[in-house]
Order: structure tokens, then C-alpha cells, then sequence
């Protein structure tokens, strides 16, 4: 069994940096990839950004510029840097965590969520 749990959201003034962590913990032998995905009210959930154990990155194109992950194998945490907020950032963020080797990839996991308010 594996935990994974996101920290670090809150209220920010657009413009604003805030930066999310995301832990995991239990049975893990080898991570695939860990992303972070949001999730506005009314809309559907969305990939934001991704980061593979070897440390290629990508990201959403709303993001680009704006938002920096980063990881550390070795406390199996990522962050998430998230600078110039938008109101349009709002959203909760979730973060999953692939298990497995580079090439195979064997289930995910998901946190619970950690809200992101950005006003105006």
C-alpha cells in the first residue's frame, strides 16, 4: 500500500507564488512518474505537470513559463512551484504517483487534494 499525500495550498492574491508538496510513502520499490493534476468546480480534472523518475518534465500549455516540478527521489517528493498565479489557477490540486520501473509503469496513486484559492 502506498500514501501519497499534497500539502502547501492555500489563499494567494493573483500574481502570487505558492508552492505545493507532494509525499509519498509505504511499499514502493520504484516510482514511474509523479503528476500534478487539478480540478476546478464544474469542470473536469486536468493534467498540469508531470515528472519521470529520470527527471524529464512536461507541462500543460496554461502553465508553461509559470509553473516549475522538481523532485527528490530519494524522500520520493515532488514539488510544485507555481509562480504569477491567475485567477484561473484556482482549482484543487491532486497529485498522483505512478509506480514501476522507467518502461513499466504498474499503478498509480492518488492525494487527497489540496485547495488553491487565487483572488483578484
Amino acid at each position: 500500500q502506498v500514501q501519497v499525500v499534497e500539502s502547501g495550498g492555500g489563499l494567494v492574491q493573483a500574481g502570487g507564488s505558492l508552492r505545493l508538496s507532494c509525499a509519498a510513502s509505504g511499499r514502493i520499490f520504484g516510482i514511474h512518474a509523479i503528476g500534478w493534476y487539478r480540478q476546478a468546480p464544474g469542470k473536469q480534472r486536468e493534467l498540469v505537470a508531470h515528472i519521470s523518475s529520470a527527471g524529464s518534465t512536461n507541462y500543460a500549455d496554461s502553465v508553461k513559463g509559470r509553473f516549475t516540478i522538481s523532485r527528490d527521489n530519494a524522500k520520493n517528493t515532488v514539488l510544485l512551484q507555481m509562480n504569477s498565479l491567475k485567477p484561473e489557477d484556482a482549482a484543487v490540486y491532486y497529485c498522483n504517483v505512478v509506480l514501476g520501473g522507467p518502461f513499466s509503469p504498474q499503478g498509480s496513486y492518488w492525494g487527497q487534494g489540496t485547495q488553491v484559492t487565487v483572488s483578484s
